[in-house]
């Protein structure tokens, strides 16, 4: 940071991080980021959901974390909550999953059930 110009574009950055962390009434997709969830990688998949959405501009979508899922072997774990529609659980998530997740279920309405934790038991 060697400017005032330079500092604006962190916050603006920041600020937009934060905004996709809001409650809202619409889809939410929620990290398991607990230490069993950051130690198995949960912290870049958190990022890669953030840069996704933010990319696409999509409205209405909610990233938020929290503690343990209570399925350690399966980390990282990610819940997407559609109004109206079931709770969908992806297991052994990776950034390169979360935008494919994005692709097809948040944009498209199809959950990657090769994902779920169906698909994994």
């Amino acid at each position: 940071m060697k400017s005032l110009a330079d500092l604006e574009a962190i916050r603006k950055k920041t600020l937009d991080q934060v905004i996709l962390r809001k409650d809202s009434e619409g889809t939410r997709i929620v990290v398991g980021m607990a230490t069993c969830g950051i130690a198995a990688g949960a912290r870049p998949v958190m990022n890669a959901f953030m840069e996704e959405i933010a990319k696409r501009g999509l409205e209405h979508v909610t990233i938020t974390q929290t503690g343990c899922i209570g399925m350690c072997r399966l980390e990282p774990i990610v819940e997407v909550f559609v109004p109206g529609k079931e709770k969908v659980t992806y297991v052994k998530m990776s950034p390169e999953k979360a935008v494919r997740v994005v692709n097809e279920h948040i944009v498209n309405g199809n959950p990657v059930a090769e994902y779920t934790i169906g698909a994994a038991e």
